[in-house]
C-alpha cells in the first residue's frame, strides 16, 4: 500500500498539472504576436524603416520568457519565501532606478525604463508580481496579529505606498493605481477589517485628486471622458479612433492583416490600443473568441488559487489571478471607451518585453497552483 501511495503521488507529481490551463496560455500567447504583427508593420515600415521591428524585438523577449514561465511553474513556492525580503527590496530598487539621470529612459514625458543598451526595462512590470508575492508572504505570517494595526496593516500599507510612490513618480499613475488596487484586493482577501477600507479611502481621496488635477494630460482625459466633444482632436483623438476602429470591424472583420486603420488612424496603435486592431481584423467573432478564452483563464484560475493548500498560496494566486484579469479588462475597457484613458498594457498582446516576460512568469505561477493541486490529490489516494 505504501509503494502504491509513493508511486501515485510521483506520477502526481511527473503529471502534467493542468494541460487546459497552459494551451490556453500558449494559445493567448500565440494569438497574441499574430495581432502584434499585423497591427505594428505598417507603422514599424515607416517610423523604422523595418517592418518587422516591433514583432522582432517582442520574439527576443519570447524565450526569456517562456523559460520564467517554466521556472515559475515548478520553482517550489515555499523556497521564495525565503528570499522575499531581499526580492522585494530588489524590486523597490529598480524601481527607483528609472528616476535617476542616465539611467532612466524618458518617453512621452514619463520615465518608466531602465537603459539596458540595445533594450529597456520597466521595473513596475516586475512590482506587479513581487508585491503579490511579498502580501500573501506576510499575511500568512501574521495570521493571528491580523487585526493589530501596528504589527501587520501598518508595516504592509507602508510598503504598498512605497512602491505607488516611486511609481507614481515616473509618471505612471496609472500602473501606480493599479499595484495599490490589486494590493488592497490581497488586504480585502486575507481578512482586513472593512473600517480599513472605509479610512483608507477617506485618507487617500484628496491626495488622489490633487493627483489628477496637478497633471495636464490625466485632467484632459477625465474630462474627455466626461465630455467627448470637448477635444476630439486633441486628448480624445486616440480614444475616438479606436472606437471607431472597434466598430469598423463588424461581424466578420477585415481578416488578418487586413485592417486599413491601424495605418495611420489609431497612434501607437501596436502598445496600449492594440485591441481595437485585432477587434478590426477579426470582428464580433474574433471578440467572442477572445472573451471565452479569458473567461477560462478566470474561472480556472480563481479555482486553482481557492484550492490553494495554504494561506500564502492562496492569497499570492487570487494576487496574481486578479492581476492579470483585471488588467485585460481595464485595457480593453479603455480601448472601448467605457472607462478614462490609461497606460496599462493589454497582457501577451501589446508590446513591451518587460511586460510580456513578467506577465508569462506569472501565468507561471498560476500553473504551479495547478501542479500542487494534482500533487495533494496524487498524495491523499
Amino acid at each position: 500500500m505504501t509503494n502504491y501511495n509513493l508511486g501515485m503521488e510521483w506520477a502526481g507529481v511527473k503529471k502534467q498539472s493542468d494541460p487546459l490551463l497552459v494551451s490556453v496560455i500558449l494559445l493567448i500567447l500565440g494569438i497574441g504576436l499574430v495581432t502584434l504583427y499585423s497591427a505594428s508593420y505598417a507603422y514599424a515600415q515607416r517610423a523604422f524603416n523595418d517592418s518587422n521591428y516591433f514583432i522582432r524585438r517582442q520574439l527576443m523577449f519570447v524565450i526569456p520568457g517562456l523559460l520564467l514561465f517554466i521556472i515559475a511553474s515548478r520553482i517550489n513556492l515555499e523556497l521564495i519565501r525565503k528570499f522575499i525580503k531581499p526580492l522585494v527590496l530588489g524590486t523597490l530598487f529598480l524601481c527607483i532606478l528609472p528616476l535617476i539621470p542616465g539611467i532612466g529612459i524618458e518617453k512621452n514625458g514619463a520615465t518608466r525604463w531602465i537603459n539596458l543598451g540595445q533594450f529597456s526595462f520597466q521595473p513596475s512590470e516586475l512590482a506587479k508580481i513581487v508585491l503579490p508575492l511579498y502580501l500573501a508572504h506576510m499575511f500568512d505570517k501574521k495570521q493571528e496579529n491580523l487585526y493589530e494595526s501596528s504589527k501587520t496593516t501598518l508595516p504592509l500599507t507602508i510598503m504598498v505606498f512605497a512602491f505607488f510612490l516611486v511609481v507614481y513618480l515616473q509618471n505612471n499613475f496609472s500602473t501606480a493605481s493599479f499595484l495599490f488596487i490589486n494590493a488592497m484586493a490581497i488586504f480585502f482577501l486575507a481578512g482586513v477589517r472593512f473600517r480599513y477600507f472605509i479610512t483608507l479611502a477617506l485618507v487617500s481621496a484628496p491626495f488622489v485628486i490633487i493627483m489628477i488635477l496637478t497633471k495636464e494630460h490625466r485632467l484632459s482625459r477625465l474630462i474627455n471622458f466626461i465630455r467627448p466633444e470637448w477635444d476630439p482632436l486633441g486628448a480624445g483623438y486616440q480614444v475616438r479612433a479606436s472606437i471607431i476602429t472597434i466598430m469598423s470591424g463588424g461581424f466578420w472583420g477585415k481578416g488578418i492583416g487586413q485592417g486599413q486603420r491601424k495605418i495611420a488612424s489609431v497612434p501607437e496603435i501596436q502598445s496600449d490600443f492594440i485591441f481595437s486592431s485585432f477587434t478590426e481584423e477579426l470582428g464580433f467573432i474574433g471578440v467572442t473568441l477572445f472573451f471565452v478564452l479569458i473567461a477560462f483563464l478566470m474561472v480556472r484560475s480563481y479555482r486553482i488559487a481557492l484550492r490553494g493548500d495554504t494561506v500564502f498560496v492562496r492569497l499570492l494566486l487570487f494576487g496574481i489571478a486578479t492581476m492579470l484579469i483585471s488588467q485585460i479588462i481595464l485595457n480593453v475597457a479603455v480601448v472601448a471607451g467605457v472607462v478614462p484613458a490609461t497606460g496599462v498594457p493589454l497582457p501577451f498582446f501589446s508590446a513591451g518585453g518587460s511586460s510580456l516576460a513578467m506577465m508569462l512568469g506569472a501565468a507561471g505561477l498560476l500553473v504551479n497552483g495547478s501542479r500542487r493541486i494534482v500533487k495533494m490529490e496524487a498524495s491523499n489516494v
